[in-house]
C-alpha cells in the first residue's frame, strides 16, 4: 500500500472520532460505522453524533450520515452509516478496517475478506484479532503501536481528570432514556441532580463543567455512563479533543503508515 488509502472504521465513538480526525489530516478516506443508537457521553468530539442531528463536526472535520446503499468514500470529510454489523465492508472495498468498537474484551470478528485490521485497546492480540493494535491505556504507552502480543488489559478504573476518577461519572440509576436538566458545558454544582432516568434522579458527585451528555434518544441500562463533569470548571471546551484521543488518532496513522511499508 502507499498513498492515501480507504479506511473503514467499525465505531464513530471518541477515541474512533480521534482515529478519523487523524486520518483525514493525512489525507485518507474515511467511512466509519455506528449502531443505531449511540452511547457516547463526549458528543461534541465524536462523529457518532450524526446518527442522531444528521450532521458532526470534530476538530474542524465533518461528517454526514447517509443510508447504506448511498455510503460511499469520499475526500475531505468522514461518512457516517449505522451498520453495526459491517455489511457495506464488502462493497466498498476498503485497504484497512479500523475496530474502534473499544468492547475492552475479544471483539465479535468483522467480515474483513482478508484486509488488515487495527485493533484499538484491549481485547486483540496481534496475529489472531489484527495485525497491528494501538494501546489506549492512558500513561508512558497511550498510542504506542503494538506490533506482537496484546493491549494492556482493561483496568475498569476512569481516567483522573482534575484528580477525580469515578466522581466525576454520572450514570444511570435506572433503564430508559436520559431527560437533561442541563446541557454539555453548563457548570453543575456537587449534589446537582442533572437529569433523570426512569424517573429517578441522575446527581453531580462534585462541582464542575458538563463535559458530555448522552443523547436523550440513547436507550440506556442501569449503571450505564450517562454523563461526565469536569473538576476543572469554567476553562473547559467540551468540543476540544482530548490528549488520548489526540494520541490514539495519532497511533492509528503509525499503524496504517506500518501497514504501507
Amino acid at each position: 500500500m502507499s498513498g492515501p488509502r480507504k479506511v473503514w472504521i467499525q465505531g464513530a465513538g471518541e477515541m474512533a472520532s480521534g482515529a478519523a480526525v487523524a486520518l483525514l489530516a493525512a489525507g485518507h478516506q474515511v467511512v466509519m460505522s455506528e449502531i443505531a443508537n449511540p452511547l457516547a457521553v463526549r458528543r461534541l468530539v465524536c462523529f457518532s453524533e450524526a446518527v442522531y442531528e444528521g450532521r458532526a463536526a470534530v476538530a474542524g472535520w465533518n461528517a454526514d450520515l447517509v443510508t447504506p446503499d448511498a455510503v460511499r468514500f469520499e475526500a475531505d470529510r468522514a461518512v457516517v452509516v449505522i451498520d453495526p454489523q459491517a455489511t457495506q465492508l464488502a462493497r466498498l472495498q476498503p485497504d484497512v478496517v479500523v475496530d474502534a468498537r473499544m468492547t475492552k474484551r475479544r471483539p465479535q470478528p468483522l467480515p474483513l475478506g482478508g484486509r488488515p485490521l487495527i485493533g484499538l485497546g484491549p481485547g486483540f492480540r496481534c496475529g489472531r484479532d489484527a495485525d497491528l493494535i494501538v494501546e489506549t491505556m492512558r500513561g508512558d504507552d497511550l498510542g504506542r503501536v503494538v506490533s506482537d502480543g496484546e493491549a494492556l488489559p482493561y483496568s475498569a478504573r476512569p481516567g483522573a481528570v482534575g484528580g477525580r476518577t469515578s466522581t466525576r461519572l454520572l450514570r444511570a440509576p435506572a433503564a430508559g432514556n436520559l431527560v437533561p436538566l442541563f446541557r454539555i458545558g453548563d457548570l453543575v454544582a456537587e449534589g446537582q441532580v442533572i437529569g433523570h432516568v426512569g424517573g429517578l434522579p441522575v446527581v453531580s458527585g462534585l462541582t464542575g463543567k458538563l463535559r458530555g451528555l448522552v443523547h436523550e434518544r440513547a436507550e440506556l441500562i442501569a449503571g450505564e455512563k450517562v454523563g461526565d463533569v469536569d473538576p476543572r470548571g469554567a476553562a473547559v471546551d467540551p468540543a476540544e479533543m482530548t490528549d488520548k484521543a489526540i494520541r490514539v488518532g495519532l497511533g492509528v496513522a503509525a499503524a496504517l503508515a506500518t501497514l504501507q511499508q
